[in-house]
């Protein structure tokens, strides 16, 4: 009797144990995955992809916070393309020619979830852009070895496109 008092004060002291591991657990990943909070004039821009941001006169200059995370072209006095470059947050600042500040804003770049899916292998991750084909996209974090593959693939696709050549049948032959 004594030894099964004993075993069950071992397994009471184990379970106590692992709720108090798996509460830290929690807390930690809790703490991880809070998110900056967004404000109503960030603006949301897909990694990869574009957003049009017109203004209110013309713009003179643009200054970019990071320009590793997002890009800025003005395409008329008044109209910039935002592109995102990589995750993350940076702002965009235009000035018109007398440098008075006519937009401050937040940039956020963001992965589209909705047509994104990750293929994770241990420790590697793939990423595959679902459209409604599942196609290899070059995405920051990616496993080195399949982003070089992507990227060199993207890069040939790219050439061939630009120099007017096809890799394919021409109709017509």
């Amino acid at each position: 009797m004594f030894w099964f008092r004993q075993a069950r004060q071992t397994v009471t002291a184990g379970i106590t144990r692992s709720i108090a591991v798996a509460s830290a657990v929690a807390v930690v990943l809790t703490v991880q995955t809070v998110q900056t909070p967004t404000h109503a004039a960030d603006l949301i821009v897909k990694y990869d992809q574009s957003q049009l941001v017109r203004l209110p006169r013309k713009v003179s200059e643009v200054i970019i916070g990071n320009p590793s995370i997002a890009d800025v072209t003005v395409k008329s006095g008044d109209l910039l393309v935002v592109t995102g470059k990589s995750f993350g947050i940076t702002n965009i600042i235009a000035l018109d020619a007398q440098r008075n500040v006519i937009q401050d804003q937040r940039v956020l770049v963001q992965r589209d979830e909705v047509t994104t899916v990750n293929l994770v292998r241990g420790t590697e991750r793939r990423s595959f852009n679902c459209s409604p084909q599942c196609n290899p996209t070059v995405t920051v974090g990616d496993e080195q070895k399949f982003l070089d593959t992507v990227a060199a693939t993207s890069l040939t696709k790219q050439r061939l496109s630009e120099s007017g050549q096809s890799g394919g049948t021409t109709a017509g032959r």
